[in-house]
């Protein structure tokens, strides 16, 4: 009797080992699943985080972005002056005396504007430039702020505010750009001659 009773414990041993050893398996599989799940997801974000990130967009692509999200990329002086459509003290900017060549990108979203070629002494104390670097680099919009009549210019592809365009520039055109450094970057690299000549509006 108790071999009996031995045996019969040995076949219900059998399955439930089987079982156990399933539900093992079954467990590794899920938690191996769920930690390729997760590297998933974070590859996502981070696709994500640089399709956000207007640097890396075609220069062709507009940029468009809540005044929330400017306000996490800029410095609050660069989103007073881009998105609120201020104006630096002249004299104080970080480029109006300087000589390096390169070209001066959109300080929010990275668009190429001036050729440092371009950039003369003005005497006004802003940045200065006889023209943009490209015809479609800048638009130009009627300004009446202040009591005054004057000419914006606004980065083409994110719309921000860079400053003031004048008559009484030196270059064959005639024209004055004249832009806070705020709303600027230098790319440092070769570049043409700079021309000179003098003027004294504020942007």
């Amino acid at each position: 009797m108790s071999d009996q009773s031995t045996k019969r414990e040995k076949r219900l041993e059998i399955p439930f080992l089987a079982a156990l050893l399933i539900m093992l398996t079954a467990l590794v599989a899920f938690s191996a699943y769920a930690e390729k799940g997760d590297d998933s997801d974070t590859s996502q974000d981070c696709q994500e985080t640089e399709k956000k990130d207007p640097g890396s967009m075609p220069m062709n692509k507009n940029v468009e972005r809540t005044d929330e999200q400017w306000k996490e990329i800029l410095t609050p002086e660069q989103y007073r002056i881009l998105r609120g459509n201020g104006t630096e003290a002249a004299f104080t900017g970080e480029y109006y005396e300087c000589k390096e060549p390169g070209i001066y990108r959109c300080a929010a979203c990275g668009a190429p504007l001036f050729d440092s070629g371009d950039k003369y002494d003005s005497g006004s104390g802003w940045p200065s430039y006889t023209k943009p670097l490209d015809e479609g680099s800048v638009k130009l919009k009627q300004d009446k702020s202040h009591f005054m009549n004057r000419i914006e210019v606004l980065c083409e592809r994110c719309g921000s505010h860079l400053g003031h365009v004048f008559d009484d520039g030196p270059g064959p055109d005639g024209k004055r750009f004249c832009i806070n450094s705020g709303a600027l970057d230098l790319d440092a690299k070769k570049s043409t001659e700079k021309p000179e000549g003098e003027s004294k509006d504020k942007p």
